[in-house]
């Protein structure tokens, strides 16, 4: 089908209407920089999931990395948005101005190097992610077991996607349709959303991330409404089984888990831990699951569950900007309110 009648068919659509729920915080920048809510019929409504990994990390991650930061001989390496990320009284940032030791890098292997240079220091590497970057992790545990090296731990706040997305359809999210996270995909495989798909009869679209892949996985997501089947509309990167060899390492250590998500809970199995023979490595991952607001009119645990838009929340571009985040989901670039203010993007 030609992209000129796919865009035709959605911007003149008028069946029932439609919350199409994309779990990937790439697609809800390129979705909001190729102006594709504006191209889309009223009755077809595009809303953000947890699909952001800052944006669903805990405050009580946050303040174990606090802590951790401000020990002797202690020294916290992180990626840089999660530096910003609320803990329940302040973030990363703020305690650095408080003598926090806090490095930022921005691949997890230059922690090696840190730790060679400063045997007598503890680092402790911020491993936050999903599918996607699960296996960089395992890579670097590969390291860190072959080169016996000791002084480097992490503290991670590793989830799934399949499960907290069937975790949202138990729960009753007002969706009726995914377009599913591309890089994700990549690891994992189609398939892997097609239990969930199957249970709740709701339609998948993969999708990668330019507009016209985008508005294709939405026209095969319209039409397929009310049946539980998985399109997979970026077939040059994503296959059916996805990356087992990404797989086997990240299986080799880590393990599934319960985990915490911002605004949503504890949901069962969404998470991955470092298996019991690597607990050395950990620094204190488990029970973290408190997650407490520090503005308390934050709205953004209901616009991860797709039930506000983040123009709902009363502190949206007020007292929450990117420069004064309120919430998690103004901190990353891939957040879905820093994504709607920095493109003035008015409706879902």
């Amino acid at each position: 089908m030609k992209l000129e009648d796919i865009v035709r068919y959605l911007a003149e659509y008028d069946g029932p209407e439609m919350n199409i729920m994309e779990v990937c915080g790439s697609h809800t920048a390129a979705i909001s920089k190729n102006g594709i809510p504006d191209m889309l019929s009223e009755k077809l409504h595009l809303v953000s999931g947890p699909g952001c990994p800052v944006c669903v990390t805990p405050s009580s991650y946050v303040d174990r990395l606090i802590e951790l930061s401000m020990k002797p001989d202690h020294c916290v390496v992180t990626f840089g948005d999660l530096l910003r990320v609320p803990g329940s009284v302040r973030s990363l940032s703020q305690a650095k101005g408080d003598g926090a030791r806090v490095i930022m890098v921005y691949s997890p292997m230059d922690v090696l190097k840190l730790a060679e240079k400063e045997p007598q220091t503890t680092f402790v590497f911020a491993a936050v992610g999903f599918e996607t970057t699960t296996p960089v992790y395992a890579l670097l545990m590969q390291q860190l077991v072959e080169g016996d090296v000791r002084n480097v731990k992490l503290l991670t706040a590793l989830k799934t996607m399949p499960e907290v997305i069937g975790h949202l359809c138990s729960a009753g999210a007002p969706v009726q349709g995914f377009l599913a996270p591309g890089h994700v995909s990549v690891i994992t495989g189609a398939a892997v959303f097609r239990p969930v798909a199957e249970r709740y009869g709701i339609p998948f679209g993969v999708a990668g991330f330019t507009g016209p892949e985008i508005l294709m996985a939405l026209y095969a997501i319209v039409r397929l409404r009310g049946r539980g089947e998985v399109k997979n509309l970026y077939p040059s990167v994503v296959t059916e089984e996805g990356n087992t060899e990404a797989k086997r390492l990240v299986e080799r250590f880590f393990e599934p888990a319960d985990a915490a998500w911002r605004g949503m809970g504890e949901v069962a199995g969404s998470g991955r831990i470092l298996r019991q023979e690597y607990r050395a490595f950990d620094a204190g991952s488990s029970d973290l699951t408190e997650d407490r607001k520090i503005n308390q009119a934050c709205r953004c645990d209901q616009v991860l569950m797709g039930k506000k838009k983040p123009t709902d929340c009363p502190l949206f571009g007020k007292v929450c900007t990117p420069l004064t985040p309120q919430g998690a989901c103004m901190v990353s670039t891939e957040g879905s309110c820093f994504t709607w203010l920095s493109s003035n993007r008015k409706r879902s």
